[in-house]
């Protein structure tokens, strides 16, 4: 399906060449402002969370709330999460000496639970996640491309990618459609708007926004990649058995399109989790 990066390369050169990746495309660029967010040491108030959680549940802030990169005041904040905003617990689903490990606008930290409670009903990222995923089905595959529209016509992709032809102006590839399902970058949010912010050679590593999980854990919504000798490949996982047959929505390939169907994953695959 492609020509990949070599691990051993300068991260230099991966910024360069990663559109040859399978499914790849050039990274973006991450801009980071220091930010003041409340004070953490202020205590909790009635509402805090200080229980375990679901992985994967939203919690939502009760007022302006650092998101820093470990679980006390001691680290460094990497975004501030507004007042009234829902964001994804990725971690375990339990505090650590009452820190959540959370993930927003697609970066995950660490936020105290003295400002958080948690969402209740289906409004969850990951249900959010799944309904991105759904509304691309039939959508043609798009080498290095990441976009789709309700009602648009779906193109058509003819040949064997990367050295395939593609006609219209919507379709995905699996890694362009994977950034769109999850959002990241966080300024990665209408799917109609062609971006295509990462290739597996990307996905295919721990990062800020994503985190090697294993197999067995999988919940809706994660994701299962690999980048191997040059070629690569990442789908959505929505249920089923992650060592066996699981759904999954993904960008198949050029003769299939992208497509909701039930299949499994060699273990060249590993899963990763953004939420």
């Amino acid at each position: 399906m492609g020509r990949g990066i070599p691990g051993s390369q300068s991260l230099k050169w991966v910024a360069v060449l990663a559109w040859v990746a399978a499914c790849g495309g050039a990274p973006g660029l991450v801009e980071s402002t220091e930010l003041t967010g409340v004070d953490e040491e202020l205590g909790a108030s009635a509402s805090a969370l200080t229980t375990c959680v679901t992985a994967g549940s939203g919690l939502q802030t009760t007022a302006n709330l650092n998101l820093r990169s470990g679980p006390s005041t001691s680290y460094g904040i990497l975004l501030t999460i507004p007042a009234n905003s829902v964001a994804t617990e990725a971690g375990g689903g339990c505090p650590t000496s009452g820190w959540y490990k959370l993930s927003f606008s697609g970066v995950t930290g660490w936020a105290s639970g003295a400002y958080l409670v948690q969402v209740t009903g289906s409004s969850s990222a990951r249900d959010a996640a799944i309904t991105r995923a759904a509304s691309g089905m039939g959508f043609s595959y798009w080498w290095g491309h990441g976009a789709w529209k309700a009602g648009a016509s779906a193109g058509t992709c003819t040949g064997n990618c990367p050295s395939c032809s593609h006609t219209g102006s919507y379709g995905a590839d699996c890694s362009g459609f994977l950034a769109k399902v999850w959002v990241v970058p966080g300024t990665n949010t209408d799917v109609s708007v062609d971006s295509h912010p990462y290739g597996t050679v990307h996905f295919n590593v721990d990062s800020s926004q994503w985190t090697t999980i294993s197999r067995d854990a999988l919940l809706k919504a994660d994701a299962l990649v690999y980048n191997l000798n040059g070629a690569g490949h990442t789908f959505v996982y929505e249920s089923g058995d992650g060592w066996g047959s699981m759904w999954a929505y993904e960008c198949k390939g050029c003769a299939y399109g992208c497509v909701h169907n039930l299949r499994t994953a060699s273990t060249d695959f590993h899963a990763i989790r953004h939420f």
